[in-house]
């Protein structure tokens, strides 16, 4: 695939991935999801290496790296979930079939889909799938604290 058909379908600019490729720029959560989901593999293939940082951030969240678990059907990639409160962020969708797990440890979450966002208290789980454009934010003044389990099945 070329870098312009790439940015094109990610729907960020041509400027912008050639950057990335060249180690001039730092990229989004946004920006990295909507990468991955074109090239139809897990977050973490594009995090992997000897200048990679394990966590990443996006406009409202920041996410670590835990782990990453590899079985015959599936990819999964557990993260430590920071929201702040404030203005929630829109993710671009992941490639077909990717589920996400959320369990809240503080704070009040409103994630999923973003049509149809569910909302859980600290002790709660939510689970969509996120092959949609989905959202998070914390509701109210508190930041959420929670885990983030993505499933990236294998084609």
């Amino acid at each position: 695939m070329s870098l312009s058909t790439l940015a094109r379908l990610a729907g960020v600019g041509k400027a912008t991935l050639s950057g990335l490729e060249n180690g001039t720029r730092n990229p989004t959560l946004e920006t990295l999801y909507a990468i991955t989901a074109q090239l139809g593999v897990p977050l973490t293939a594009v995090l992997s290496g000897p200048a990679a940082t394990p966590t990443v951030r996006g406009a409202a969240v920041s996410a670590t790296l835990l782990e990453v678990f590899t079985e015959a059907d599936a990819t999964y990639e557990l993260y430590r979930m920071r929201v702040a409160p404030g203005p929630g962020q829109l993710s671009p969708a992941h490639q077909p079939g990717v589920t996400e797990h959320v369990t809240v440890f503080a704070g009040v979450l409103r994630a999923g889909p973003a049509d149809a966002p569910l909302t859980a208290t600290a002790g709660g789980h939510l689970r969509w799938t996120s092959d949609v454009p989905h959202s998070y934010a914390a509701v109210g003044d508190e930041e959420v604290w929670a885990s983030l389990l993505l499933r990236y099945p294998r084609h």
